[in-house]
């Protein structure tokens, strides 16, 4: 085993190789304090040929034995990835997918493992960090190293690493990767912060990237393979320029189409030309043709952003696309909006449920519950395809976490708002950004549904074009410019800051003047949509909708909650039965009344409230005389509790028995009179007839 080490914010990193996994092409195991992972890469040995992309797939996966916990269900074993496993694994693909050389198609593997989970919270940092070193040491080409880091910020002070603890409290938290000349990927989440304060942070992360990189250098240098010789076969100038020729002058007038669909079907039409005209049954060239299309395509769209400043829909380079916004157009919804784009548009609901409704998450930290969840659908239909409907694939629970993150900080508390919410976002039409209208679109669903939100949040997608030393930012960039341009990144925010933000960057990197000021430009993006949603709602309905449910809130004491669920639940199924509410009672005694109308729930209120009111001295009370003995009578004032009524309090007169005044079931009105320390009552029917007869006066 040969490892390296440093320290990081306080904690030992180290990274070790050549004890586990040697089959792979290159295996490491990293650790930092409690917690270890695992990081395997094997790439085939053969170019598969005719691809027009890189095979490379990332998958994450937790053990359970990593936190000393056995698996639920009924196979006892990890089963299908969870939610949090697909958005580590997207995390990891990101800022190593770009390392790899043009002309590598080779099917290629990364697995992460979590052996051991502990506090510091860093097992996805980690992964990405394990990956890169694992293909820096193998025989894989790869232009790494790449490294990554959380970083923190709360009280005007940065963390590195912050762990499971410091986390919840922090007002920006981010996960940053790059390479020593530049960042190549941020994800991130924040509470309205600043763009001044979200540069700062990825610069100081960057620093503690280029230490960590420095290890994975010297472990290369230690242990690294000679690396496979990669021949790209291209073809001949001569043929280069032909096809160049050939199709040239009608990509240009095709690239200015305006309209996705119309554009794309002229370029496919002249892409299919081109390959029928240069390939025959001899030789067949038609990937290499279609290479050469797009490399015209591309070239064209990019020189006319940066020579003429006019991008493909005629937009200039800070121009958004014509917005609409409708809210309320589904009846039954709880709030709905439709929120358009350009050829972008997000049909948004938003559901109102009560506890019972809440996600439960069983992760390695431990179980919790998510009262409110955001979820994101992209049908076929969208951009014009036809293909199988599946259940949600990397995409989108990708961008369905991405808008959730961006929403979260304005989302009202469970004691504010007592609710689960669940938002749901459609895509009926893409052509970029769909995730940037979600959540605009699920900003003024969650308004229209009167969830009481802190403030309306917008998304925009942001590009870049660079040519030497000039760069264009684009904002509100299309599918085309997403896929031609050289950096994708998102931020979401209020008007007072930042709530979300993702950045990829395809190139080597983009130094931090181009970073403020694309900040700068999203930040006038951001401010013009939310004036633009502000026309459709400018603010939360104060009524909910008559379909959703109705919650009343009541605080009883903690000591009372068991009277209130009584043995075995019989005293809450009894209510619940008895009303038709749906009643949710939290270990600090507040409880939820869900219920579809006002009067069950005020029944239900009037019920719990009788268990749990507490007598009075000097109070009367209607009571239930329920046993008799020689000395008194035994009587019920509030619900399972009872005083006594001696003999002596039972008449003005005096009387011989009990009984001849008194039977069991018999209704009688009484007064407290005292309860001593032992907290036993004292009745007395006298008192309460002497205060009616006065109240009589």
């Amino acid at each position: 085993m040969t490892k390296v080490e440093t320290e990081v914010s306080g904690s030992k990193l180290t990274i070790e190789t050549g004890q586990m996994a040697r089959q792979s092409d290159g295996s490491t195991v990293i650790k930092y304090g409690d917690t270890v992972v695992i990081a395997t890469v094997v790439a085939e040995k053969k170019i598969k040929e005719g691809l027009d992309f890189f095979p490379l797939t990332i998958d994450y996966q937790e053990k359970a034995y990593a936190a000393g916990k056995i698996p639920g269900g009924f196979f006892k074993r990890e089963g299908k990835p969870s939610e949090k496993e697909v958005l580590t694994s997207r995390l990891i693909d990101r800022p190593i997918r770009p390392l790899f050389p043009k002309g590598f198609y080779s099917e290629t593997q990364g697995i992460v493992s979590v052996l051991s989970y502990g506090e510091e919270n860093v097992a996805d940092v980690l992964g990405i960090i394990g990956i890169s070193t694992a293909l820096v040491i193998s025989d894989i080409p790869f232009n790494g190293p790449v490294s990554a880091v959380k970083i923190g910020w709360q009280d005007g002070k940065f963390i590195i690493n912050p762990d499971l603890n410091v986390s919840e409290k922090l007002d920006m938290e981010l996960i940053v990767a790059g390479t020593d000349e530049a960042v190549v990927m941020v994800e991130g989440a924040a509470r309205e912060v600043s763009e001044s304060v979200l540069l700062e942070g990825i610069d100081h992360a960057h620093q503690e990237i280029k230490r960590i990189n420095a290890l994975q250098k010297q472990l290369r240098e230690m242990v690294g393979k000679e690396k496979r010789q990669l021949t790209v076969v291209e073809l001949d100038e001569e043929t280069k320029k032909k096809i160049k020729d050939y199709v040239i002058d009608r990509v240009a007038e095709a690239v200015k189409i305006p309209s996705k669909l119309r554009r794309q079907e002229a370029l496919d039409l002249i892409l299919e030309d081109a390959v029928n005209h240069f390939t025959d049954p001899e030789r067949d060239i038609s990937k290499d043709v279609a290479d050469v299309f797009f490399e015209v395509e591309k070239n064209l769209v990019r020189n006319m952003i940066m020579n003429e400043g006019v991008r493909v829909d005629g937009r200039k380079p800070d121009e958004i696309r014509p917005i609409t916004s409708t809210v309320g157009i589904l009846p039954r919804a709880h709030g709905s909006a439709l929120f358009v784009r350009g050829e972008t548009q997000a049909l948004v609901a938003t559901t109102l449920g009560t506890a019972e409704d809440e996600q439960k998450i069983d992760a390695l930290e431990g179980e919790s519950y998510k009262a409110f969840m955001l979820h994101y659908n992209f049908p076929p239909f969208s951009v014009g395809e036809v293909k199988p409907l599946r259940g949600p694939g990397r995409r989108e629970i990708g961008h369905g976490a991405l808008a959730e993150k961006a929403l979260r900080p304005v989302i009202p508390s469970k004691e504010v708002f007592p609710y689960t919410i669940r938002v749901v976002s459609d895509i009926l039409e893409s052509n970029g950004s769909s995730s940037m209208a979600t959540v605009c679109g699920a900003s003024l669903a969650l308004m229209d549904a009167g969830v009481p939100i802190d403030a309306p949040v917008a998304g925009i997608a942001m590009g870049l074009i660079v040519e030497g030393e000039k760069s264009v930012i684009l904002t509100d960039i299309l599918g085309l410019e997403d896929h031609l341009g050289d950096m994708d990144f998102k931020v979401t925010g209020t008007r007072r800051g930042i709530t979300a933000f993702q950045m990829d960057v395809k190139i080597s990197g983009v130094n931090k003047v181009v970073m403020e000021k694309a900040l700068e430009q999203a930040r006038k993006g951001r401010l013009f949509i939310l004036d633009k949603m502000r026309e459709a709602l400018p603010s939360p309905r104060k009524n909910l909708s008559p379909h959703a449910p109705r919650i009343y809130t009541i605080q009883i004491k903690q000591e009372k909650i068991r009277d209130v669920i009584g043995t075995g639940g019989k005293v809450i199924r009894g209510i619940i039965d008895q009303t038709g509410v749906k009643i949710d009672i939290s270990d600090t005694g507040v409880v939820n009344i869900a219920s579809p109308d006002e009067a069950s729930a005020k029944k239900a209120i009037e019920i719990i409230q009788g268990i749990v009111a507490e007598v009075e001295v000097g109070e009367i009370y209607m009571g239930k005389v329920k046993r008799i003995t020689d000395f008194g009578a035994f009587v019920e004032v509030l619900p399972g509790t009872e005083g006594l009524l001696h003999i002596s309090q039972i008449s003005h007169k005096r009387i011989a028995k009990v009984t001849d005044e008194l039977k069991e079931g018999d209704e009688v009105l009484v007064k407290v009179i005292d309860i001593d320390k032992a907290g036993r009552i004292k009745l007395s029917r006298k008192e309460a007839l002497k205060g009616k007869a006065v109240s009589r006066l």
